[in-house]
């Protein structure tokens, strides 16, 4: 009864409270009639009630996400399709798909004219500014009587999962040396310098045709040479965004680890966008889901768009392979911190060409002044190239600055 009674609307809670004031005054002022016009009054939302919640036959629902991966700032589409087989008609239903504030809130939805065995696919935009994976649904279906008495809400279908991943910004072209690797037998052609002649030769094998010898390796070497039809040359790079705790200033979408997010995710892209390879570290060393990796550049983001603080106070980067070693890093730093030195000092020695976008994470603090320029200098001078970024800077900017800066500090 408790149940059925929370299911009552603002009507049917005053026909209630009409239909017992009614009682009440029949019986002091001796009106038999005017007790049963109250005791009638009573008994309609309790009747609405009890058939309302008799009703055990629920819509069927499907949802559809397009894309189920986007970034911050675009727009999704969902698509609800709401069936029934019921032979009875339905009227109209109230349909409401539950959805996270960051979406947006909710989608609300009246279907009218519903016969027997009907069915309706409904569709709305989301769009959220902040990165995360976010839960979609379930329907929330409301039914009432016919009168408004009663309603009663009733969830129904499953839930999806949207991903937005962070705001990726343009970058410039700067110039990037080092980083190029043997890749294996089958990658694309590509060459940092030099011709193909000077590289591109391998071993004699039985049945290989002589006119690809390379006569002036096998006279150098001493051993007959032939050249390769493809040189397996590959690009590789990795990004490493420091999300340390206590590397960075601020809370939510303000602080000082979004502007990296955001820094990291642009440079992922511009790095893919450029024949890169790119590997994904973090402060915990983590190259994506399920361990360190060569990553694409959606799968990438993906990480990114759930990436939070890590409780570490060091820095390291997990190499995918020896491929990745000695290749570019582009490391997205927060705060200085004192073990940072060594840490930095070995990521240079392994990586062909080092630099670095420094947070002047103090501009994110309101009760400090940040430093500036200055910022980049503890690791401009462990040899990398390093640019300061503060939460008023472009980020296009500072990286065609990053491409101009000049490398000094000790040797590798």
């Amino acid at each position: 009864m408790r149940r059925h009674l929370s299911s009552l609307t603002l009507r049917g809670r005053a026909f209630l409270a009409a239909g017992g004031t009614a009682v009440a005054c029949a019986i002091g002022f001796g009106q038999p009639a005017l007790t049963r016009v109250g005791v009638l009054v009573m008994a309609l939302p309790l009747l609405a009630a009890l058939v309302v919640s008799r009703r055990k036959h629920d819509p069927t629902v499907s949802r559809t996400v397009w894309p189920r991966l986007l970034r911050a700032g675009e727009t999704a589409r969902i698509d609800l399709t709401i069936a029934s087989d019921r032979k009875r008609s339905d009227g109209a239903l109230l349909v409401e798909d539950t959805l996270p504030y960051a979406l947006g809130g909710r989608a609300r939805f009246v279907l009218q004219a519903l016969g027997s065995e009907w069915e309706r696919t409904v569709s709305y935009p989301v769009r959220s500014d902040i990165r995360g994976r976010y839960v979609v649904g379930p329907v929330v279906a409301r039914l009432a009587d016919p009168f408004g008495l009663v309603e009663r809400r009733r969830a129904i279908g499953g839930t999806a999962q949207l991903t937005v991943t962070p705001r990726v910004v343009p970058l410039p072209a700067i110039p990037l040396t080092g980083g190029w690797q043997g890749a294996g037998e089958h990658r694309p052609q590509a060459f940092a310098s030099g011709s193909a002649e000077d590289v591109s030769v391998r071993e004699y094998r039985r049945g290989d045709d002589l006119r690809r010898v390379h006569w002036r390796s096998s006279a150098r070497i001493g051993e007959l040479m032939v050249r390769r039809e493809e040189q397996p040359w590959e690009a590789h790079a990795t990004v490493l965004l420091d999300n340390r705790r206590l590397a960075h200033r601020g809370q939510g979408p303000a602080s000082s680890l979004e502007a990296a997010v955001i820094a990291a995710a642009s440079v992922v892209v511009h790095l893919e966008q450029h024949g890169y390879a790119v590997q994904l570290c973090t402060a915990d060393g983590i190259g994506g889901v399920g361990g360190p990796g060569t990553l694409g550049a959606e799968q990438a983001l993906e990480h990114l768009a759930v990436l939070e603080m890590s409780p570490r106070s060091t820095l390291h980067i997990t190499w995918s392979g020896e491929q990745a070693r000695g290749g570019v890093v582009v490391a997205v730093l927060g705060g200085f911190l004192p073990d940072d030195n060594a840490a930095l000092r070995r990521i240079r020695h392994d990586a062909g060409a080092a630099l670095a976008l420094v947070l002047d994470v103090d501009q994110w603090s309101p009760s400090r002044a940040g430093l500036g320029a200055a910022a980049a200098a503890p690791v401009t001078s462990l040899a990398w190239r390093a640019t300061a970024l503060g939460p008023r800077d472009h980020l296009d900017a500072a990286w065609r600055e990053l491409g101009q800066a000049p490398v000094r500090g000790g040797a590798r």
